[in-house]
């Protein structure tokens, strides 16, 4: 785990980066990163590496400071980076730690961007992260997002987009809110990256179909 302070210190940062954000990326949001991404550490046998779940914890807990969906002014980008720094980070935790980062993206992976160089360290941090994305969870920050930005709920007329580009994932233009499911999060849980990953993922998908399939029985005017 890593230094109280530091810990301290960054989840203050968190709570006064993120205070903007709606609630599907807020600090709820990185809270339960954190949780699942040590939870899922320790299952993969890292809680015995100090310096692993320093990386993890802190990789999670700044995760999603300069999210390009959020962010208002270029410098932000470097918030983490800077924090990392002043908190007398060693350089190759620091690197690693801002790698994880840079690197969990869906659009990255979109881009042909796997990461397997960066170990069990950014599996576990991705993997918690896309947890969060799927299941109960996920579809209530779904559903909070698009109504953030006034994206329709659904249209039967409107596809899902496939074989994305990393471009096209980042133009929200023609996009529903139900498309996202089928666009992205119904395609996570074949992208877990541990184990233990994986097998959390398979309940929290099979939840996000199910509501699928009654969602779609309601809107046809079937249920």
């Amino acid at each position: 785990m890593a230094n109280k302070e530091t810990v301290k210190k960054a989840e203050k940062l968190v709570e006064r980066s993120m205070s903007g954000n709606d609630a599907s990326h807020d600090a709820a949001h990185v809270w339960r990163v954190r949780d699942l991404a040590l939870s899922l550490a320790a299952e993969e046998g890292l809680s015995s590496s100090p310096d692993s779940m320093e990386i993890v914890e802190l990789a999670a807990l700044l995760h999603d400071i300069g999210d390009y969906k959020y962010v208002r002014d270029p410098s932000e980008e470097k918030v983490a980076e800077n924090f990392l720094e002043q908190e007398g980070i060693e350089e190759i935790k620091r690197v690693k730690i801002l790698a994880i980062i840079r690197g969990m993206g869906f659009k990255e992976e979109l881009s042909g961007h796997v990461n397997g160089e960066l170990g069990l360290e950014f599996g576990v941090v991705q993997d918690a992260d896309r947890l969060d994305a799927i299941g109960a969870i996920g579809i209530a920050r779904c559903f909070t997002f698009g109504g953030s930005r006034k994206i329709m709920l659904h249209d039967p007329a409107i596809q899902p987009r496939s074989d994305l580009s990393k471009e096209q994932y980042t133009r929200k233009e023609e996009q529903t809110t139900l498309n996202h499911f089928h666009e992205k999060l119904l395609k996570l849980k074949d992208l877990m990256k541990t184990k233990a990953g994986k097998q959390r993922a398979e309940r929290r998908h099979k939840f996000m179909v199910e509501f699928l399939e009654e969602f779609c029985e309601e809107w046809d005017g079937r249920a």
